[in-house]
């Protein structure tokens, strides 16, 4: 707690201020305001701070494990030094002619007294930061030694010893479909599963054979160049790097700031943790206009959909007025991070983490995947009612605020939505309803129609290959996703977007793919416009 506030205080004296949140002067479900009529408020926020965590990783792990006390320790006295090197700056007074002369003269040295300040401030910031990033690296779940197997599963008894492993607390599932499925296997567990899959003749490809590697390299710092550039742009956003709820936030509002005829932003509704659920709507005010909601970040661990929604945004935005006009007559809505405190937690944490944050009454778990608790068909196959499991569905449909206000904005907005996109990964698929059983909605052949469109624009334009289908057919059954929700409301156009890769990163997708991930998607997402604006 400590090194949060102080990290806070300081950045707040030392760093240029961003644009930030809009003030949610509407409560969640009423009509968007009129373009330009919501003021945007330039003080800093400060973030809400996040109780202790919990973890299911393994059950030889801690549950209150806290901040290291080393860093504690510090803390007062580089915030006390901080605030004097403030002070110090503050008071002392404006530089006139006769100091000026007389500094030269070496009588009143206040312009070297103020660079030696500057000076000491940096190094501070460097020294603060570091500790901060030290202390983060101190608590977070580590992975050494974990694997991860990619198992066929068309061999007879396959699926029931992983179930087996899965109930044993050895082994997770990530991904997969019916012929193959993508293994995480937790370090301390390698050889008792190792064992039981050779006692069973089950073959397997070690896909990832240490996983803390993988994840110590997956988001490097950037370069000085790009920090360079991103005090000249106006915003962090690289899409060279996966970057923080702070800087996504930013940049979303620095864009309604720069584009005020087009753009602007608003917070639908909060988290359990207090976190802004940022929406950014992008429209040419045409009355006419028909309306997309883009969504990502549902499932915490999956870093490269909010970079892609973010991508998305970038382009439009930029490029608005040379954009064509099946993208231009469209009122295009944009939520990149449903799930922000479960975002934050896989940088401080616990890199895989998936669900949302909130604890469950009476039990040490915490957290409701939010992808099971929308109110279609809630409960149902694929979703758990344990609150420890992955896929926990919640204690009742829309339990949890981030889906609630998710749901309550697209029902109770003034907006003709024709498309539902939520961005995942991975395993590069394209999924169209029902996903709560293996069944169709009556229209699923104009459905797998785009879908097929969608993944032919992908293949020209990156080489990637996308899988259509319904999400059931395809993968497995999953009750109460957002997509099947969004398709009950009438929504015509409903995919869930698996992203890329199929397996060999995995939710690990190193930075180098942000952009071709990013930029084959677009490609796809201008296809989706064409039949918006045919429909």
């Amino acid at each position: 707690m400590e090194l949060r506030y102080g990290l806070v205080a300081f950045l707040a004296v030392t760093t240029a201020v961003f644009a930030t949140p809009l003030l949610n002067e509407l409560p969640p479900g009423k009509e968007w305001p009129e373009r330009l009529s919501v003021k945007q408020p330039y003080e800093p926020e400060i973030p809400t701070e996040s109780p202790e965590y919990y973890s299911t990783f393994s059950s030889d792990l801690s549950f209150d494990e806290k901040p290291s006390e080393n860093i504690n320790e510090i803390l007062p006295a580089l915030n006390e030094k901080v605030e004097n090197i403030e002070v110090a700056d503050r008071i002392t007074p404006p530089v006139t002619n006769v100091e000026k002369s007389e500094t030269i003269n070496g009588n009143l040295p206040n312009v070297n007294d103020k660079a030696d300040q500057k000076r000491e401030t940096n190094e501070f910031q460097k020294d603060l930061l570091g500790a901060a990033k030290d202390a983060e690296k101190e608590n977070k779940v580590n992975y050494s030694g974990a694997q991860v197997w990619k198992v066929s599963t068309e061999k007879s008894g396959v699926r029931t010893l992983l179930g087996r492993l899965r109930r044993r607390n050895l082994i997770a599932t990530w991904s997969g479909n019916h012929s193959y499925v993508d293994v995480f296997v937790k370090p301390h567990a390698v050889e008792n599963v190792t064992r039981a899959f050779k006692r069973e003749n089950i073959e397997y490809d070690i896909v990832i054979d240490d996983l803390q590697k993988r994840i110590d390299e997956e988001n490097p710092p950037l370069d000085q160049n790009e920090i360079e550039l991103q005090d000249r742009r106006g915003h962090r956003m690289t899409w060279k790097q996966y970057h923080r709820l702070e800087d996504i936030h930013g940049f979303l509002d620095y864009l309604a700031k720069t584009y005020p005829a087009i753009i602007s932003v608003r917070s639908i509704g909060k988290s359990f943790e207090g976190r802004d659920l940022k929406v950014l709507r992008i429209s040419n005010g045409q009355p006419s206009n028909k309306a997309v909601f883009i969504d990502g970040g549902i499932h915490a661990r999956e870093w490269i959909s909010p970079a892609t929604v973010t991508y998305f945004i970038n382009q439009f935005a930029e490029n608005f007025d040379d954009e064509e006009d099946d993208i231009r007559n469209i009122d295009w809505y944009f939520l990149p991070v449903v799930n922000p405190d479960g975002y934050e937690y896989t940088h401080t944490a616990d890199r895989l983490w998936r669900k949302n944050r909130k604890p469950a009454v009476g039990r040490q778990c915490a957290g409701t995947d939010l992808n099971r608790n929308f109110g279609y068909r809630w409960g149902g196959k694929g979703a758990s009612a344990n609150p420890c499991s992955d896929i926990f569905r919640g204690n009742r449909m829309f339990s949890e605020p981030e889906s609630k206000a998710l749901a309550d904005f697209i029902k109770n907005t003034a907006a003709n939505f024709t498309a539902y996109l939520t961005y995942h990964s991975y395993g590069q698929y394209i999924l169209y309803p029902w996903g709560y059983d293996n069944v169709v909605p009556p229209d699923h052949q104009s459905l797998d129609e785009v879908g097929k469109s969608m993944a032919d624009a992908i293949k020209e334009t990156g080489g990637s290959k996308y899988t259509v289908g319904s999400s059931s057919g395809v993968l497995y059954p999953a009750a109460g996703g957002s997509d099947d929700w969004a398709k009950g409301q009438g929504i015509k156009y409903t995919f869930t977007i698996e992203l890329g890769d199929t397996g060999q990163y995995g939710f690990i997708l190193p930075t180098s793919h942000i952009v071709p991930v990013a930029k084959e998607s677009l490609a796809g997402l201008r296809v989706l416009a064409r039949y918006v604006n045919k429909y």
